[in-house]
């Protein structure tokens, strides 16, 4: 794979377009703007990693580790795993070309349709559901070939595992394997539909500590390098600090971060837009534009409010009955260990209950092999502290015991820790979380007893369930508990530039133009088009009904200025484009 982003140094002062950020969002912008015909600049605050790059040992991935905390911010800025740290909601994304594609667990399914009968969604996304939507929907899995892991793939043990829990759990009848972004063939010729060099999954299960095989189907695998084969101009280390109003057109404010300008508080840079597409992520996105509100620009009082994590909870199944294989390779070669498989690769698929609140998927995941080392001190801990054993009986703890002493002695791809099952949930929550800028200029999320709502009782409930069918321990996410004043961690942070009628009850319209107030009255060439918009939770995994939102505002944004987006897939660069 050949990188596809810029020196900074090669910016042009103006451009038709400029977008800021790069995963689901972003990149589609930025393929559906130069598809279009514009001269398209996309501005990315971290770099650009290549296949073979990412971390997979505990000191490389430390070195990746970057926090947002009340008080600044920790480490490095172009840190792969970017954490937010609150009191009551923290949150996990990705930092890198990219975005947090790099480090998903890629499960592409949609949005339930009464999702968006939901009245917190402004009409014309509820007239458009079933057409303009569901457009989108299918303009995205073009892009990111999402397909569920192969019934003749390899055996793994985890996805078994999984469908054990489910028939205990009386939902044989919900169990199936989602579609997920992940290649499981080589192309022909090894290169993609973009014209990307890709190869078929190793099963490594390293899926979220970054792809190393090639075979995650993440925006710079798809979106990106279809941008750029149509002539965007990508710029990576661009931390964008605020936009504002100049004449006919936008000014975009950034920073060029880790090269040495912060140490001595350069002033910023900027670059000139007629249209500005803000994609920087639910995170990123809010902080942008809060800051650029504190600047001077004048947006609905609505902004940050309606901040959801998605419902997401995560919790283990401790030092089960049987082998789990659930950790990833990280440095070992294949053959070596047990095949993993993708991080996700089967699915509880419990949205179809009566009760809201009981409405939900459960999904089994995987541990990066990175963080193999720090596992069994971890899971002995939580578990002696906060476990729930699921089953009793003499011969059944010295069964136990035998394990975590394997575990002990060999290591984490044995005994108890090689037994644990790993669990994601998504949900629905109440969105009442904001996002705000405190005194020392920083965003912190605000979310009083976000733990405390009845869908985090109902869903570790479930997963207790899971657990008891594998005979294991239970252990929920350790800050979910009185301890920690039932604080939650979510991957899945949504909302706080949500979509509304007016500036009353959102900050951006249906096509995601930013509101100039509480009115109707929006501000010309600008937009916000990422997991900020969505104004609800979902319970379900968000990048693919952010890509169809995304997906359906490129096509409005086209209408709307007179424009034509070529559909046509092209694997290769438009003739005058120079590979590097």
């Amino acid at each position: 794979m050949k990188p596809i982003s810029s020196p900074l140094s090669e910016i042009r002062p103006a451009y038709d377009v400029v977008v800021i950020g790069s995963g689901y969002g972003g990149g589609i912008c930025a393929s559906r703007m130069a598809r279009a015909g514009r001269t398209v600049c996309l501005l990315e605050r971290g770099r650009e990693i290549l296949v073979g790059d990412y971390p997979n040992t505990a000191a490389e991935a430390i070195k990746e580790l970057q926090f947002h905390t009340s008080d600044g911010h920790i480490g490095s800025r172009i840190g792969l795993y970017d954490i937010h740290v609150n009191e009551q909601q923290n949150a996990v994304v990705g930092c890198g070309l990219g975005g947090t594609s790099l480090i998903n667990a890629n499960v592409s399914l949609a949005a339930k349709p009464e999702v968006f009968d939901n009245l917190n969604w402004p009409i014309g996304i509820r007239q458009h559901r079933d057409t303009l939507l569901q457009q989108g929907y299918q303009r995205a899995r073009e892009m990111l070939k999402p397909n569920p892991y192969p019934e003749d793939g390899e055996t793994l043990t985890k996805l078994e595992a999984h469908k054990k829990s489910a028939a205990f759990m009386g939902e044989a009848q919900n169990f199936y394997r989602p579609p997920i972004n992940v290649t499981f063939t080589t192309p022909e010729g090894g290169v993609n539909h973009v014209g990307v060099e890709q190869q078929a999954c190793m099963n490594c299960g390293d899926c979220v500590s970054g792809c190393n095989y090639g075979a995650k189907n993440t925006t710079l695998m798809n979106y990106l390098p279809d941008a750029w084969n149509h002539g965007a101009e990508i710029f990576c280390q661009a931390n964008v600090h605020y936009i504002e109003k100049a004449g006919g057109g936008w000014l975009v404010h950034y920073q060029h971060v880790e090269v040495g300008r912060e140490d001595f508080d350069a002033p910023a840079l900027f670059v000139k837009a007629k249209l500005v597409i803000v994609c920087a992520g639910t995170m990123g996105s809010n902080e942008l534009m809060l800051r650029s509100r504190a600047q001077g620009l004048p947006m609905s009082e609505r902004l940050g409010k309606g901040f959801s994590g998605n419902g997401d909870i995560l919790g283990f199944g401790y030092n089960c009955d049987g082998p789990i294989h659930g950790i990833g390779w990280g440095t070992h070669k294949p053959g070596e260990l047990a095949p993993v498989g993708p991080c996700i690769t089967s699915i509880i698929d419990l949205r179809a209950s009566d009760d809201y609140e009981k409405r939900m998927v459960i999904e089994e995941g995987s541990i990066p092999g990175a963080l193999s080392t720090f596992l069994l001190a971890a899971f002995s801990a939580a578990a002696a502290v906060i476990g729930k054993d699921t089953d009793d009986g003499i011969m059944d703890k010295i069964k136990e015991k035998a394990r975590e002493a394997q575990s002990l002695v060999r290591g984490s791809y044995h005994g108890a820790v090689n037994n644990t099952q790993t669990y994601l949930i998504m949900s629905h929550d109440n969105a009442a979380g904001e996002a705000v800028l405190n005194e020392h200029d920083c965003m912190a999320i605000n979310w009083p007893d976000v733990g405390k709502q009845p869908n985090f009782v109902i869903g570790n409930n479930n997963l207790y369930k899971a657990t008891a069918g594998l005979g294991g321990t239970y252990v929920e996410n350790p800050i979910w508990t009185p301890l920690f004043k039932h604080s939650l961690i979510t991957v899945h942070p949504l909302g706080g530039c949500s979509m509304g009628s007016n500036g009353s009850s959102g900050v951006v319209n249906h096509k995601g133009q930013v509101f100039s107030g509480g009115g109707d009255e929006v501000h010309e060439g600008l937009y916000v088009s990422d997991g900020s918009v969505i104004p609800t939770s979902l319970a379900v995994n968000p990048l693919l009904t952010i890509s169809a939102v995304t997906e359906r505002c490129c096509a409005l944004i086209a209408d709307d200025h007179g424009w034509t987006i070529d559909y046509t897939l092209c694997p290769a660069p438009l003739p005058g484009r120079t590979e590097k």
